[in-house]
């Protein structure tokens, strides 16, 4: 009798809300799950412990939190304290952009989504609620994609690794009403761009998160701050 092959999957955590609802989507597919999440110099290690959390709670399989220095570049207010954060409302791409985040991490993803056997990679990009960042558009992905195709071994033996995005298409609305269908714990995930005890609920994340809720009818359930907050 041949054995069953188990489907595995690389999910970037982030310890955010859009990352966590994708690990549960790729775990309610079918998929085990190897969690990656990066401390990239963020202004916080707040993100990495929640990642810890939802990387526990949707039972990976391992997680693997990878080091790497963005603040040596700079270029973001995420990774460079000297470049505020701004409150939501601006126009353009805001300065919370970290220069090729994804990219990088896509590289990472995709090399040891190569070295576990893994069949997909699963990413929380959104572009309809979201910042307006380059690379969270769906032609980024089919861009990068292409050149996953084309760089890795599986591919070129015909068993390309696929870029899987859940949510790119669904308002906040929609995802945290998918998240609380499956369960997600969102008082382990962490949104707020400042590196602060408490939410500020100002930020253009923490605006889009609010509404989310709002628009759904649950009560956030991490704490803001009430100085700040609307």
């Amino acid at each position: 009798m041949e054995s069953t092959k188990v489907k595995k999957a690389v999910c970037l955590i982030s310890g955010g809300l859009d990352s966590a609802v994708t690990a549960f989507v790729a775990k309610d597919s079918g998929y085990e799950i190897h969690a990656l999440t990066f401390d990239y110099g963020q202004r916080h290690d707040r993100e990495v412990e929640c990642a810890k959390k939802i990387a526990e709670a949707v039972g990976a399989a391992e997680h693997k939190i990878i080091t790497i220095d963005l603040r040596a570049l700079g270029g973001s207010a995420l990774t460079d304290e000297m470049i505020d954060v701004p409150d939501a409302g601006g126009e353009g791409i805001p300065p919370t952009y970290v220069p090729a985040r994804n990219t990088i991490m896509l590289a990472y993803c995709l090399a040891w989504a190569e070295v576990v056997e893994a069949d997909a990679i699963y990413i929380g990009v959104n572009s309809i609620d979201y910042s307006g960042y380059p690379d969270c558009r769906p032609q980024y992905i089919q861009a990068f994609q292409k050149m996953a195709n084309l760089a890795t071994k599986r591919a070129v033996e015909g068993n390309p690794v696929k870029i899987e995005t859940p949510l790119i298409k669904l308002s906040k609305k929609e995802i945290i009403e998918l998240g609380v269908k499956l369960g997600v714990p969102f008082e382990n995930t962490w949104s707020c761009y400042r590196g602060e005890d408490k939410a500020c609920g100002t930020c253009d994340s923490c605006t889009l998160r609010l509404r989310g809720f709002k628009d759904v009818g649950v009560e956030d359930p991490i704490e803001y701050d009430d100085k700040k907050s609307p």
